[in-house]
């Protein structure tokens, strides 16, 4: 399963700029739906495409490594969402 590591990197920008990143913001600066970029923060497992994972990375200035990470299925709780 590919993990999403969207709420650390707000997180992480917020910090360095001692301020709140909201998912609004994001949006407005990366054309993507704020509903979408919600379900990539919260839903586990949920599927997106790659010119999405393209503008956030270009947004934070990251690798896609930072972005998504891969978790074995065999380490994932289904029964937790």
């Amino acid at each position: 399963m590919i993990r999403f590591r969207l709420k650390e990197l707000l997180a992480d920008k917020g910090y360095r700029e001692r301020r709140v990143v909201t998912l609004a913001e994001v949006a407005d600066a990366t054309g993507i739906h704020r509903i979408t970029l919600s379900k990539i923060a919260n839903h586990v497992g949920y599927n997106t495409g790659t010119d999405n994972l393209d503008k956030l990375c270009a947004y934070f200035g990251c690798r896609l490594e930072d972005l998504a990470q891969h978790v074995p299925s065999q380490m994932v709780d289904f029964t937790r969402e």
